[in-house]
Protein backbone atom coordinates (compact mmCIF):
# COMPACT_ATOMS: atom_id res chain seq x y z
CA UNK A 1 0.00 0.00 0.00
CA UNK A 2 1.06 3.57 -0.93
CA UNK A 3 0.49 5.66 2.05
CA UNK A 4 0.83 9.22 1.67
CA UNK A 5 2.41 10.90 4.77
CA UNK A 6 1.73 14.00 5.71
CA UNK A 7 3.28 14.55 9.15
CA UNK A 8 6.41 13.17 10.51
CA UNK A 9 8.03 14.03 14.38
CA UNK A 10 11.25 14.25 16.01
CA UNK A 11 12.38 13.70 19.45
CA UNK A 12 15.32 15.35 20.61
CA UNK A 13 17.72 14.33 23.24
CA UNK A 14 21.31 16.16 24.39
CA UNK A 15 24.57 14.85 24.05
CA UNK A 16 27.02 15.09 26.89
CA UNK A 17 27.23 19.14 25.86
CA UNK A 18 23.94 19.64 26.37
CA UNK A 19 22.31 16.37 28.75
CA UNK A 20 19.53 18.70 29.81
CA UNK A 21 18.18 19.21 26.51
CA UNK A 22 15.19 17.23 25.32
CA UNK A 23 12.66 18.72 22.65
CA UNK A 24 10.09 18.05 19.49
CA UNK A 25 10.12 18.41 15.79
CA UNK A 26 6.94 18.45 13.81
CA UNK A 27 6.60 18.36 9.89
CA UNK A 28 3.25 19.28 8.48
CA UNK A 29 2.26 18.93 4.72
CA UNK A 30 1.02 22.17 3.82
CA UNK A 31 0.21 23.35 -0.13
CA UNK A 32 3.38 23.99 -1.73
CA UNK A 33 6.00 22.43 1.02
CA UNK A 34 6.61 21.95 4.77
CA UNK A 35 5.78 23.94 7.91
CA UNK A 36 8.23 23.30 10.34
CA UNK A 37 7.82 23.66 14.30
CA UNK A 38 10.19 22.88 16.89
CA UNK A 39 10.18 23.08 21.09
CA UNK A 40 13.11 22.79 22.80
CA UNK A 41 14.13 23.01 26.73
CA UNK A 42 17.72 22.47 27.96
CA UNK A 43 19.72 24.46 25.41
CA UNK A 44 23.03 25.32 27.02
CA UNK A 45 23.21 29.47 27.81
CA UNK A 46 24.72 32.14 25.63
CA UNK A 47 28.29 32.41 25.40
CA UNK A 48 30.00 35.33 23.29
CA UNK A 49 32.60 34.12 21.00
CA UNK A 50 36.55 35.32 22.32
CA UNK A 51 39.89 34.69 20.73
CA UNK A 52 39.89 30.42 21.26
CA UNK A 53 36.22 29.75 21.21
CA UNK A 54 33.30 30.44 18.78
CA UNK A 55 30.01 31.57 20.44
CA UNK A 56 27.64 29.07 21.63
CA UNK A 57 24.13 29.87 20.22
CA UNK A 58 22.48 30.88 18.23
CA UNK A 59 22.69 27.03 17.64
CA UNK A 60 22.83 25.50 14.22
CA UNK A 61 19.91 23.37 13.36
CA UNK A 62 19.88 20.96 10.49
CA UNK A 63 17.76 17.75 8.86
CA UNK A 64 21.45 15.10 8.67
CA UNK A 65 21.05 12.20 6.24
CA UNK A 66 20.51 9.24 8.02
CA UNK A 67 18.29 8.71 10.98
CA UNK A 68 20.75 7.39 13.42
CA UNK A 69 21.67 9.04 16.63
CA UNK A 70 24.27 7.09 18.13
CA UNK A 71 27.39 8.80 20.25
CA UNK A 72 30.22 6.43 19.18
CA UNK A 73 33.03 9.06 19.31
CA UNK A 74 32.36 11.15 22.80
CA UNK A 75 33.84 14.05 21.65
CA UNK A 76 32.07 14.43 18.26
CA UNK A 77 29.04 13.11 19.13
CA UNK A 78 26.36 11.91 16.16
CA UNK A 79 28.63 11.63 13.53
CA UNK A 80 26.56 8.70 12.99
CA UNK A 81 23.82 11.22 10.98
CA UNK A 82 26.19 12.15 8.80
CA UNK A 83 26.05 15.15 6.96
CA UNK A 84 23.27 17.37 5.59
CA UNK A 85 20.44 16.36 3.70
CA UNK A 86 21.12 17.71 0.48
CA UNK A 87 19.28 15.72 -1.89
CA UNK A 88 19.98 18.00 -4.82
CA UNK A 89 23.23 18.24 -4.34
CA UNK A 90 23.35 21.79 -3.51
CA UNK A 91 25.87 23.90 -2.00
CA UNK A 92 25.87 24.65 1.56
CA UNK A 93 23.21 27.35 2.36
CA UNK A 94 20.74 25.95 -0.06
CA UNK A 95 20.67 22.37 1.48
CA UNK A 96 17.29 21.15 1.93
CA UNK A 97 18.53 20.46 5.34
CA UNK A 98 19.72 23.38 5.95
CA UNK A 99 17.53 25.22 8.90
CA UNK A 100 16.59 28.97 10.08
CA UNK A 101 19.24 28.91 13.67
CA UNK A 102 17.42 28.34 16.88
CA UNK A 103 17.82 31.34 19.26
CA UNK A 104 17.63 30.63 23.41
CA UNK A 105 15.41 32.01 25.41
CA UNK A 106 17.32 30.89 28.75
CA UNK A 107 17.62 27.46 27.59
CA UNK A 108 14.31 27.89 25.53
CA UNK A 109 13.48 28.29 21.88
CA UNK A 110 10.50 27.67 19.82
CA UNK A 111 9.90 28.36 16.01
CA UNK A 112 8.25 27.66 13.10
CA UNK A 113 8.84 28.05 9.62
CA UNK A 114 8.07 27.10 6.15
CA UNK A 115 9.93 25.32 3.73
CA UNK A 116 9.47 24.02 0.06
CA UNK A 117 12.31 21.77 -0.31
CA UNK A 118 10.86 18.69 1.00
CA UNK A 119 7.60 16.75 2.40
CA UNK A 120 7.40 14.90 5.37
CA UNK A 121 7.07 12.01 3.39
CA UNK A 122 10.79 12.49 1.74
CA UNK A 123 12.84 12.78 5.45
CA UNK A 124 11.02 9.78 7.27
CA UNK A 125 14.42 8.00 8.75
CA UNK A 126 16.70 11.04 8.21
CA UNK A 127 17.70 12.77 11.49
CA UNK A 128 17.46 16.20 13.03
CA UNK A 129 20.24 18.02 14.69
CA UNK A 130 20.80 20.85 16.83
CA UNK A 131 24.69 22.56 16.52
CA UNK A 132 26.45 24.12 19.37
CA UNK A 133 26.98 27.32 17.53
CA UNK A 134 25.63 29.03 14.82
CA UNK A 135 25.23 28.00 11.34
CA UNK A 136 27.27 30.98 9.15
CA UNK A 137 25.37 29.52 5.82
CA UNK A 138 28.59 29.92 3.85
CA UNK A 139 30.99 27.29 4.36
CA UNK A 140 31.47 24.11 3.19
CA UNK A 141 29.82 21.80 3.49
CA UNK A 142 27.95 22.21 6.59
CA UNK A 143 28.53 25.80 7.76
CA UNK A 144 30.80 25.54 10.52
CA UNK A 145 28.18 24.79 12.61
CA UNK A 146 30.09 23.13 15.62
CA UNK A 147 29.76 20.44 17.69
CA UNK A 148 26.66 18.03 17.42
CA UNK A 149 24.58 18.95 20.92
CA UNK A 150 21.06 16.78 20.41
CA UNK A 151 19.71 14.24 18.01
CA UNK A 152 16.70 13.23 16.69
CA UNK A 153 15.43 10.63 14.39
CA UNK A 154 12.15 11.65 12.24
CA UNK A 155 9.42 8.66 12.16
CA UNK A 156 6.02 9.09 10.82
CA UNK A 157 3.19 10.56 12.63
CA UNK A 158 0.10 8.92 12.04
Amino acid sequence: MNYDINRAYAHLKGSMYAPNLSGSVYFYSVKGGTEVFVEVWGLPLYKPASNEHDPISPFGFHIHEYGVCEISNPDDPYTSAGGHYNPTNQPHGNHAGDFPVLFSNNGYARMSFFTDKFKPRDIIGKSVIIHQNPDDYRSQPAGNSGKRIACGVIYRLY
